[in-house]
């Protein structure tokens, strides 16, 4: 079970950042600044699980491999790979408060501290520095970084994860498809069930990945979907501050 050793004090927020927020078409670099700012502010009170999805990396990869006969399994991994990269980008984001390694295993533990070399010549010796952030990645095939980052809210008995997206809302449906979708400010997990299905694929672009969201139901967790495009209102949910989103539960 991955776990806090210290610091118990301090609540526990589970992230589900979107690939394409880091990489829409490029890395983008002032999103992650800005990113990086908003959560810096809150380390006094809140420790971070961020995991990060393939986003439009991963599904470039994915629809490339299936012109030559991949199968689920090959772009599952193809993704995870993608995951992994978007990863190693926010780990250096936070480089100075962040967990040493990406976490690929969501049951494995960690400490909050990790010891760096201070002091010169003869004088040399292991400080610890308190660690605020761990950034996670796909694990294995089968399901999504929404997954990972519900075991981890599981393990670690939180009951709310952040979804940071590229939209406003969820909507009733594809408002890319269809101009009279609604959006909602909140759905509940029966009817938000029925409305993005029962199975995962990969490269699925789903509101929240559906065997994830079995799970979160069954476990009672929040979920709140908020644009990453528009960091205030990440900041005002932190913040217990009104915000722009939409909350499954």
């Amino acid at each position: 079970m991955i776990e806090f050793e210290n610091n118990m004090q301090k609540e526990t927020i589970i992230i589900s950042l979107g690939g394409s927020l880091v990489v829409p078409e490029q890395i983008d670099i002032n999103f992650l600044r800005s990113f990086k700012a908003c959560l810096e502010k809150y380390f006094d009170v809140k420790k971070f699980f961020i995991i990060v999805g393939g986003g439009k990396t991963a599904r470039n990869y994915q629809n490339a491999i299936s012109e030559f006969g991949a199968n689920d399994i090959d772009k599952d991994w193809i993704g995870i790979r993608a995951t992994k990269l978007n990863a190693e980008v926010v780990k250096q984001v936070f480089s100075k408060n962040v967990f040493p390694e990406i976490i690929t295993n969501p049951t494995k533990k960690v400490s909050t501290e990790k010891n760096i070399i201070i002091g010169s010549g003869w004088q040399l010796f292991k400080k610890p520095q308190e660690v605020n952030i761990v950034v996670g990645a796909g694990w294995k095939p089968g399901w999504s970084t929404d997954y990972d980052a519900v075991l981890i809210a599981k393990n670690h008995k939180a009951k709310t994860i952040i979804n940071l997206t590229n939209i406003d809302y969820v909507y009733d449906k594809n408002p890319k498809e269809f101009p009279d979708a609604k959006p909602l400010k909140e759905i509940n997990w029966k009817d938000f069930r029925e409305m993005v299905g029962l199975e995962w694929s990969p490269g699925a672009n789903k509101p929240f990945d559906p065997v994830a969201s079995k799970m979160a139901e069954k476990l009672g967790i929040k979920v709140v979907s908020i644009n990453g495009h528009k960091l205030e209102n990440l900041d005002n949910f932190l913040n217990n501050k009104e915000f722009i989103g939409t909350t499954i539960q």
